[in-house]
């Protein structure tokens, strides 16, 4: 078992390098991250591991408790400091800003959070702070804490199938403390480069099989995990110093609350984590009502016979009860559409992510052949033709004209004010409700492990569908289709990445009894059916989600039918009360 604050120094050291002093007191770590002597390549084939071959589909952490080691000996730090690496998705880079300007000997840092810093509520996080949940993705959700390293991916098996393995460190036992020693003049600013090397997570003190020992558990007594964080620890070692010619920013952003609009006032829940709204667009009552107004207007599509409501339907939480949404002219529809809620939060749009806002993505459906089949050009000159409407803008806008951008941000404000927290789940963590027993042993399963062989049932959903949202607003593939049989490519027709082929954004359960049907392309008409995939029907796919690869080898969860039935029960308890009076 790791113990908090033991060091493993890395026997290296850089050689001191004098130059004129710039940004005095600032430390920039750089992380690469690399199996053995290979720069590691998420989502590819890494290494092998007992002779097998092994891919690494996710490897993120958390960085706190810097110190540096003055040349008197005192270790000098800032407590308050947390950075998030994440290998996936480039975040490479963190700043260690404030320390005091002089010569150092060695840095230390830990991997994980202390307990203070691990429970605070993360609704309470400013957004962009690396322990904002939708930031990092790192929180545990309603089980509280921080994950301090997630390494997921999938490893071949002698048969030739592969399996998922997920390897999650979490709690005070698995917080452990690197020191690296480098000679330091921080009189200036410096960069230190350090390299994490995956493959050593497998066998740097402990061995470890990852299609023997598949998974990590976060509660309890768990050797594994101990194991693994010691062999985390090693895992970093020392690459050069140089220093930063990078100027510092005229100003140095602070955490700040962010400010709920006024007209959302009490709408917003606690425990929703903060986020930032547009600041060049706040929801007034003028422009959301101009906004709805244009969301339900068939002029807006070609043939003046389809507005945004005839596939976004208030009786299926703005979701369309269709498997296909057919355009205005009758063409077959691609895609399932998605619900509209809580959209503030979501940092993409589309079920491939391909608008990276609301603005932008309320645009789309007007000129896609397949939907509304018009332009925004065509769609602003019928609305300027109306007097009504000229007036309206003018008095939203604070000037005459109708134009593309402001009939966007007319619907991103309406779109904006649909929010949706207030279910009985809600309702039962702030104690105001009960769960029946149905519905608490769903519960139970929604957010408990599989693994029988540590004589865990449960049904794994909280790891792709965990948080307020129950989402990660990430892409996965889960199952649906094995490959070459698959007639969507999903988010690599956004990217061109191999990685992506067959992934969608993972959608908020929230209202999930509302919004059938399910997935992508509406194939499953109900609940009973989603659950039955999860439980049995995952297909074989290069890129399967690695927990979801990991019970496809074992022949699926093997829940029973009372499970099931269970777990459905729960999921309806999602839906938002002012929904349910509909």
């Amino acid at each position: 078992m790791v113990k908090p604050f033991q060091c493993f120094p890395v026997l290296l050291t850089a050689a001191l390098l004098l130059v004129r002093p710039a940004v005095a007191g600032r430390l920039t770590l750089q992380l690469e991250h690399g199996w053995g002597d290979v720069p590691l390549e998420v989502g590819k084939v890494a290494g092998r591991v007992a002779g097998r071959p092994v891919t690494v589909t996710r490897l993120a952490y958390l960085l706190s408790q810097p110190r540096l080691l003055t040349e008197g000996g005192e270790w000098v730090g800032s407590g308050g400091w947390v950075a998030y690496v994440d290998a996936g998705r480039g975040r490479t880079r963190c700043v260690l800003e404030g320390m005091p300007p002089g010569r150092y000997r060695a840095l230390r840092f830990d991997v994980g959070l202390v307990e203070a810093v691990d429970r605070v509520d993360p609704a309470q996080r400013p957004p962009g702070h690396p322990l904002h949940p939708d930031v990092s993705g790192l929180h545990w959700g309603w089980r509280g804490g921080y994950v301090f390293l997630a390494m997921e991916g999938r490893v071949r098996r002698d048969d030739g199938e592969e399996s998922g393995w997920s390897y999650h460190l979490a709690g005070e036992p698995c917080r452990g403390t690197v020191e690296v020693a480098a000679e330091l003049d921080l009189q200036s600013a410096q960069v230190m480069s350090l390299r994490f090397d995956a493959a050593r997570l497998f066998g740097a003190v402990h061995p470890i099989d990852p299609e023997a020992e598949p998974v990590t558990h976060a509660a309890g007594d768990d050797p594994l995990a101990d194991r693994l964080a010691e062999n985390v620890l090693r895992a970093f070692s020392l690459r050069r110093v140089w220093p930063d010619a990078e100027r510092a920013p005229d100003v140095v952003a602070g955490e700040t609350v962010a400010r709920v609009p006024a007209m959302l006032a009490g709408k917003v829940p606690a425990h929703f984590p903060q986020v930032a709204w547009p600041a060049d667009n706040e929801p007034v009552p003028d422009g959301v009502a101009l906004g709805e107004r244009l969301f339900r207007d068939v002029r807006l599509s070609g043939n003046r016979t389809q507005s945004c409501a005839s596939c976004h339907q208030e009786a299926a939480a703005l979701s369309d009860p269709r498997r296909f949404s057919p355009g205005s002219e009758g063409q077959p529809g691609r895609r399932q559409a998605m619900p509209l809620f809580n959209l503030a939060w979501k940092p993409s749009f589309f079920w491939d992510g391909r608008s990276p806002s609301l603005r932008h993505q309320v645009l789309q459906p007007i000129a896609d052949p397949r939907e509304m089949h018009s332009s925004p050009e065509e769609a602003v000159r019928r609305i300027a033709e109306d007097e009504s409407y000229r007036e309206e803008f003018g008095r939203v806008f604070g000037s005459p004209g109708v134009d593309a951008g402001r009939l966007a941000l007319s619907l991103e404000q309406f779109l904006l004010t649909k929010i949706s927290g207030r279910a009985k789940i809600d309702r039962v963590l702030a104690r105001e409700a009960e769960f029946s027993e149905s519905e608490a042993r769903g519960f139970a399963l929604f957010f408990g492990e599989n693994d029988p062989g540590h004589g865990m049932r449960g049904a794994d959903c909280f790891h792709c569908h965990g948080g307020a949202h129950f989402t990660n607003h990430q892409f996965a593939d889960n199952g649906l289709d094995a490959d070459g049989q698959r007639r969507d490519e999903g988010r690599f027709a956004v990217t061109g990445q191999e990685s992506d082929r067959g992934k969608f954004m993972v959608p908020s359960l929230r209202n999930v009894a509302l919004t059938a049907p399910y997935m992508h392309d509406g194939r499953l008409a109900t609940l009973e059916a989603v659950v039955d995939h999860y439980n049995a029907g995952l297909q074989a796919s290069a890129g399967l989600d690695a927990n979801l690869a990991r019970h496809r080898a074992r022949g699926g969860l093997g829940l029973s039918a009372a499970e099931r039935a269970d777990l459905v029960a729960f999921l309806r308890t999602l839906t938002d009360v002012e929904l349910e009076k509909r």
